[in-house]
């Protein structure tokens, strides 16, 4: 059930004519999308500290994807690309974070004849919105920003509108996709709907309304399994904005009250969430609509002594993906899958034809029982730093600019601190898993070396650093972690 009142819509949306009708009984899609969500900060994945009531009613009706990754950046943004990569089926090097040049999910839904419904967080640009949309509304085009000043725009036919009036994100963002919900219905248009609800939570700043963050005291919060004080390498992004928010060596007290607060903002998105879950109920929409859940990449918050989601490892690369709607059982799934994998999905859940060209695969056969995987091995990549290779059990991170390796069992070391690159035991796996690397650099389109020409120290010096807090970060913060 939803904990806060609605705030009045700042305005009524646009609405374009679609371009066809599409055929009748096409599912409606409602797509839900965080910023930030590392995979196991969610209630139904097994975590017992948060609460995530909306979300966890939606796994247990619907098929949850639990080894979805985002493949990667070429930047510190990872939000960017990972966007462009999710609207368009493309893999990094071939989108990086540019969707003005490539059909959109919600743009070949529109052709078809679908009413396309777009808020919150775009990191694109205005032009990709605008043929994407028939329908915009509190339309963030930024990539962060104080979530009580988040700048937004609505689109009209003349094009996009500054808002005026604020509020907090989360809700705004909700309220828009009620509204639009609203206005669909009394509509009683025979087109289907694609609605794109992309929060900005639980990026920071981290910070959660009351009473949320009232919910998750710092001395209840636990440490992660991996949590380090410092990394124990130069990664080669140890100072990035991200790593900023926090002293080195990073404070277990720290750490327990970041991690509150970015709960909090997650149980408030869940809240919000139910909002617009009841607002499809209400509407009689529901049983006819495809609902998916996803994030676009995750975030360390202090596991391997890392902040940001500038890395490699398993928190900063899984996200939680989920699925439910007509035709789609309960379940789950381990194989290993890419958030861009929901664009050919998507699109077969409603008969849309797509460019042969794109890289993303229909996961739909999985929950059909048909498939068990869609692809043997995983590759994800950070700027020309770093190269990872995975399968079901092993995974090696390859760190070009130092020639150094990391190779996990992640059966048995599943938080990745027992590095076997030097057990002379795996150096058969590590020279295959090396050429594994290099056969998806080629299928990939990445042109970056796996050994640099030249090497850089492993060893880093924090005591040299000044953190300064971004201009995004509020009075609050400012003083809570960088005034100390």
């Amino acid at each position: 059930a939803a904990i806060l009142t609605p705030l009045a819509l700042l305005s009524v949306s646009c609405r374009l004519p679609p371009e066809e009708a599409p055929p009748p009984n096409r599912p409606h899609i409602l797509f839900f999308f965080s910023d930030d969500q590392r995979a196991d900060a969610v209630g139904a994945y097994g975590n017992p500290y948060i609460q995530t009531p909306n979300i966890d009613r939606l796994a247990s009706v619907g098929f949850s994807f639990r080894e979805t990754h985002v493949m990667g950046s070429h930047h510190g943004a990872v939000c960017a690309p990972s966007r462009a990569m999710l609207l368009s089926g493309y893999s990094l090097y071939r989108v990086y974070d540019n969707l003005d040049e490539v059909d959109t999910l919600p743009q070949i839904l529109r052709r078809a004849g679908y009413r396309t419904f777009g808020t919150g967080k775009w990191h694109q640009s205005r032009d990709a919105f605008r043929k994407s949309f028939t329908d915009g509304e509190n339309i963030f085009f930024g990539g962060m920003s104080d979530h009580n000043r988040v700048p937004t725009h609505n689109l009209t036919p003349e094009g996009f509108t500054e808002v005026e009036e604020g509020g907090f994100s989360t809700t705004l963002f909700a309220d828009a996709a009620i509204g639009f919900l609203d206005d669909y219905a009394a509509s009683e248009s025979d087109n289907p709907f694609f609605a794109y609800i992309s929060f900005t939570a639980p990026h920071d700043p981290r910070t959660p309304p009351d009473p949320y963050l009232s919910l998750y005291p710092a001395e209840a919060m636990p440490l992660p399994a991996n949590y380090m004080p410092v990394h124990p390498f130069h990664n080669g992004w140890m100072i990035g904005r991200d790593e900023q928010l926090a002293a080195w060596p990073r404070p277990p007290d720290v750490v327990r009250a970041q991690i509150g607060e970015y709960y909090g903002l997650i149980t408030h998105m869940d809240a919000e969430i139910g909002r617009v879950l009841e607002a499809l109920e209400h509407h009689d929409l529901a049983e006819n609509t495809i609902i998916v859940f996803a994030s676009d990449n995750g975030l360390a918050l202090g596991s391997h002594g890392l902040l940001g989601k500038q890395s490699l490892y398993e928190h900063s690369t899984r996200v939680p993906m989920l699925v439910t709607g007509p035709g789609i059982p309960q379940g789950e799934s381990a194989a290993l899958v890419y958030l861009y994998d929901l664009f050919p999905t998507l699109a077969g859940l409603t008969g849309v034809s797509i460019p042969d060209s794109v890289d993303g695969r229909d996961l739909s056969a999985i929950w059909r029982g048909e498939s068990a995987s869609v692809r043997e091995t995983l590759f994800t990549t950070y700027e020309d730093l770093q190269r990872a290779v995975r399968d079901e059990r092993w995974k090696l991170i390859r760190y070009p600019q130092l020639d150094f390796n990391q190779l996990f069992d992640l059966k048995r070391d599943p938080f990745e601190l027992r590095n076997l690159a030097e057990n002379p035991d795996q150096y058969g796996r590590l020279n295959s898993m090396m050429a594994q690397l290099e056969d998806w650099q080629r299928l990939s389109d990445d042109p970056n070396p796996l050994t640099a020409a030249e090497l850089q120290s492993m060893v880093f010096d924090y005591s040299v650093i000044d953190r300064q807090p971004d201009r995004h970060q509020p009075e609050q913060i400012v003083n809570k972690y960088f005034r100390q």
